[in-house]
């Protein structure tokens, strides 16, 4: 909101990056998240584009919280005028300037983007009788013209990597009967792969529908919230909690990441919307580049883990499990206070070993600001409450906008009254104005910001069409089934491994999608939970964003901060370490997704918190004011391990161990004054 005070600890931190430093994060969150440049559309182009994008929005909360539509309708129109739209924003190639005006061509594209909704509106009868008595020559033309333009759309917003994959399964349609073992089957005629990967079992099937319904209403909800500059406070927040402390900058991250994360649906966006102003402050106080870098992408890859508002895969996972998002979050809350506190021991070893200070009190946010602008939480607080009281996440996220809306609006009211000194009257209409300004801009942004997410749903939708059509996905399951066989944990490591394969590269909400339709049944068959599959594909599907070869989130992280990516990616991996080894852990026992028994859940909870503090020290080589010799390391992340599994006999031997270890630990070197 224009008008209203900064005057943010953040902003104090962060002129070292400076307003060009902001600008420059944006242009490489495009670069690394998207295919293509964003066009900044001028004049009535602009105008059109943000006013249809508001629409847009506007029209989904209208059909989901007023008055509902035919859901195969919703979801035609949702990934259609999603595709025109997104022709308009996004130009085609990455190379060269974008420019500010939509070309004839991206006109043209935007027609059949508006004739498929037309056709599914206005002979949504005839299309549902036809699915029984075979398709027109119109269903058939908007099937592949619908399936072309999808991959385009993916290809713009997300990169080739995602289209490619759902070329490489529709082609697997066509070349089945030559393919050998257990990739065979008898082949697809043409019509009906078109009809089937396009319907309700593809493009418009229950990927798109999560989109069209929980995802979209999210993204807008975490517009609002941003608009209203929660996301700034809680930046402030975890300055005044942390920044003092030993390594304060990096703790100021991880406990930023954990806050801010859980409102924003992408690790590159996390990393560039804190980057600009975390990564200059941890350089400052003495980390080098691929640490701060990677302290980063990893404290912003975890927010798409963090309950209540996890990433958009886990509103996927709600839908094909038939469960409560409740439910989901619950499950999650556990794994990421595991990850968010691996983090921040990293940092303070890390620390320790360096020397690093943290921040002068000067340089912190006072905490008088921050108590009274604690109100900015209160959304979120909202969100929680109203989430645990059973009601939908509809209504949750639309009572979650409101009172953002009431932010915002007393906000400016009080900044015009009590700092510009404006009369009621004229503050009531100058808030006013203010406000509706911002609620378009929150509109139109959370329309630009769910483009991708609706591109790459509907082509996760192709390559679950194909799944189906084909029956890999049983084929698949048995294999799993074999070489589970021989050995459960090998059938898990397989599956981990495929998980972060098909991740690298795309956005986690395919990563999970595609990884669920392909791995999930198989894990089940051999016997694993069904919520404890999932999560163990989602949690792999997100790590895959620092993840070596392709790791975007540490990718984005390291352009930041002009550091080598490679190194970057690594150190990322081994600050998220324990969050590899969580998933085995909750496949073993799933008290560590919070289902069992409350003491189990607790014993759970305390041991693998200690274990994972074990393994921190282990890869650090360092525990409390003292480096571990090799020995000892292997010592500790044995016992690390041990306390992991949620087991009482292997949580009594790493106890004894890590105590040891400590024991030993401050005997041998005197423990330094507390940061």
């Amino acid at each position: 909101m224009s008008d209203t005070p900064a005057g943010t600890g953040a902003q104090k931190v962060g002129d070292a990056a400076g307003r060009g430093g902001q600008a420059e994060g944006i242009r490489q969150v495009d670069d690394m998240e998207f295919a293509s440049a964003r066009r900044d559309l001028a004049g009535w182009q602009g105008l059109a584009w943000r006013g249809a994008a508001a629409a847009f929005v506007l029209w989904h909360m209208w059909i989901l919280l007023v008055l509902p539509v035919d859901p195969t309708v919703s979801r035609a129109v949702h990934v259609f005028l999603g595709a025109a739209l997104g022709f308009a924003l996004f130009a085609p190639r990455a190379s060269g300037r974008p420019g500010s005006r939509v070309p004839w061509y991206d006109w043209a594209l935007m027609i059949p983007c508006l004739l498929i909704p037309a056709h599914y509106i206005l002979d949504a009868d005839g299309i549902e009788m036809r699915s029984f008595m075979g398709p027109n020559w119109q269903d058939l033309a908007a099937g592949v013209v619908g399936i072309l333009l999808v991959l385009e759309f993916a290809r713009r917003t997300a990169g080739l990597v995602m289209p490619m994959i759902a070329l490489v399964f529709i082609a697997y349609c066509f070349v089945g009967p030559w393919m050998p073992g257990i990739l065979y089957h008898r082949g697809v005629d043409w019509q009906a792969a078109s009809v089937e990967l396009f319907g309700n079992n593809g493009v418009l099937g229950t990927i798109v529908q999560v989109s069209a319904s929980f995802i979209i209403l999210f993204v807008t909800f975490a517009a609002f919230l941003q608009a209203s500059r929660a996301g700034e406070y809680f930046n402030d927040l975890a300055l005044a909690l942390v920044g003092r402390a030993r390594g304060g900058p990096a703790k100021v991250t991880v406990v930023s990441g954990l806050l801010f994360g859980t409102i924003s649906g992408s690790a590159v966006a996390n990393v560039v919307a804190s980057g600009a102003f975390t990564i200059p402050m941890m350089r400052r106080v003495g980390y080098n580049r691929e640490t701060a870098a990677a302290v980063e992408a990893t404290s912003s890859t975890g927010g798409q883990i963090t309950p209540p508002v996890m990433g958009a895969g886990a509103f996927i996972m709600a839908e094909v499990l038939g469960r409560p998002y409740t439910d989901i979050a619950l499950a999650g809350l556990i794994p990421a206070l595991l990850f968010y506190f691996a983090n921040y021991v990293h940092c303070d070893l890390n620390a320790r070993k360096q020397g690093i200070r943290g921040l002068r009190r000067d340089e912190l946010p006072r905490w008088v600001d921050i108590a009274r602008r604690c109100y900015m939480a209160a959304p979120l607080i909202l969100l929680i409450a109203v989430l645990l009281s059973g009601y939908s996440p509809f209504r949750a996220a639309a009572i979650g906008i409101a009172a953002t809306l009431v932010i915002m609006l007393g906000t400016a009211l009080v900044h015009r009254i009590g700092v510009q000194g404006q009369s009621l009257p004229g503050a009531v209409g100058g808030a006013a104005v203010e406000t509706l300004r911002d609620i378009e801009r929150a509109l139109s942004g959370s329309a630009k910001e769910v483009m991708q997410l609706i591109a790459v749903c509907a082509a996760a939708g192709i390559v679950a069409g194909v799944i189906g059509l084909t029956g890999v996905g049983g084929r698949f399951a048995t294999m799993l089934l074999d070489i589970a066989g021989t050995s459960a944990f090998l059938a898990m490591l397989f599956a981990m491994l495929v998980a972060i394969i098909l991740g690298m590269g795309v956005p986690t909400t395919a990563a999970y999608a595609i990884a669920a339709a392909v791995v999930a049944p198989g894990l089940i068959r051999i016997g694993v939970e069904p919520l404890v599959a999932h999560m163990f594909i989602f949690y792999f599907a997100i790590l895959s964003a620092i993840t070596p070869p392709v790791a975007l989130a540490s990718f984005a992280a390291a352009s930041m901060a002009g550091a080598d990516m490679w190194r970057t990616s690594m150190i990322a991996v081994k600050l998220g370490l324990a969050t590899f080894i969580v998933p085995f852990m909750f496949w073993l026992s799933p008290a560590l997704l919070a289902q069992g028994e409350p003491l189990a859940i607790a014993q759970a909870l305390v041991t693998a918190t200690f274990g994972v503090w074990l393994l921190a020290c282990a890869t650090e080589g360092w525990m409390l004011e003292g480096p571990l010799p090799l020995p000892l390391r292997i010592a500790a992340g044995a016992a690390g391990l041990a306390l992991m599994v949620p087991e009482v006999v292997t949580d009594l031997g790493g106890l004894a161990v890590g105590i040891g270890l400590v024991l030993w630990q401050r005997r041998t070197h005197r423990p330094a004054a507390a940061a």
